[in-house]
């Protein structure tokens, strides 16, 4: 039968998150994408996989037998792609990398300049997406690996499929308009009791963290702005609105007139890439990895030193 990796994965992720929907969004695809792509293998398949019940789909019994032998065909096919890079005698071949904004800005530019360098033949092809979905991302095979976030206070899930490499850590600080501490050094978050936070929503792992540490201070932060965007939050310091938690690489993404206070408590976040286990000896994955740990290692120390 005439189908494609891509159809296969949607199904497999229509499987894993019972709606198109969330399916499209682990993909990076639209729901009309994931439809698309579901109606094309129902052709190439030659029976119904999905059926409409109301408002919602759910697979037919022939979906749910093709979405289970879609797993292995997918993952016989990525033994095949590592099977094939091993022949060659050289790091080449294709690449996909999610990855979030600051990373964007701030990590895989040196990356990429290392990449050409070592591994001319070696094509990295990069998606930008939201920080909280790199997980999903990776885990789905709508990328092959990713750089994303994780917070000791709320941290990623950890499963056999999928590897966490950290990369490096930042301490965070507190961004607060220019002046406004009177040239106050050190900070404790339980003296921003009274004062407005720029954070983003509770929902995500960023505003869970900083909540989390704040509650273990023994205060809850009056979040009067919920903002998911790091050069917003920092327009909005330095504009005198309220104040924000910030690591380097976050102060990186914006020239900002703002004070930067240090955090009494040990509030961290880690750099990480994330790839699946099974793709974790493939030779062009292991390259990029390697790339990343070495330009990470040589502008912020090694993962097992670097305490800011």
């Amino acid at each position: 039968m005439d189908w494609t990796s891509a159809q296969l994965r949607s199904l497999v992720e229509l499987t894993r998150r019972g709606t198109i929907t969330a399916a499209a969004q682990a993909l990076g695809y639209t729901p009309g994408g994931v439809s698309q792509q579901i109606a094309a293998l129902e052709k190439a398949a030659g029976t119904e996989l999905l059926r409409r019940v109301g408002r919602r789909v759910e697979l037919t019994d022939a979906g749910r037998t093709l979405a289970c032998h879609a797993e292995r065909i997918l993952s016989t096919g990525a033994e095949a792609v590592e099977a094939l890079e091993r022949t060659r005698h050289e790091i080449s071949g294709v690449l996909h990398v999610g990855l979030f904004a600051t990373a964007a800005a701030e990590i895989l530019p040196p990356a990429l300049q290392e990449v050409r360098q070592v591994h001319p033949r070696l094509a990295v092809h990069s998606r930008d997406m939201e920080v909280d979905e790199v997980h999903d991302a990776v885990a789905s095979g709508a990328v092959d690996l990713a750089l994303g976030l994780d917070y000791p206070d709320v941290p990623l899930p950890r499963e056999p499929a999928l590897q966490v490499r950290q990369l490096y850590r930042e301490r965070f600080s507190l961004a607060v308009p220019a002046g406004s501490m009177d040239g106050r050094e050190v900070i404790g978050l339980a003296d921003t009791q009274d004062l407005g936070w720029i954070l983003p929503s509770a929902d995500s792992y960023y505003g869970r963290a900083v909540r989390t540490a704040c509650r273990r201070a023994g205060i809850e932060p009056r979040v009067q702005h919920e903002v998911t965007d790091t050069a917003a939050t920092l327009a909005l310091v330095e504009a005198g609105i309220g104040v924000s938690t910030v690591t380097d690489l976050m102060l990186g993404l914006r020239a900002s007139r703002l004070d930067v206070v240090r955090l009494r408590e040990k509030v961290e976040r880690h750099i990480v890439v994330l790839f699946r286990s099974s793709v974790e000896h493939r030779p062009t994955v292991a390259a990029l990895v390697d790339v990343l740990r070495a330009v990470s290692g040589a502008r912020h120390g090694s993962p097992a030193r670097r305490d800011p």
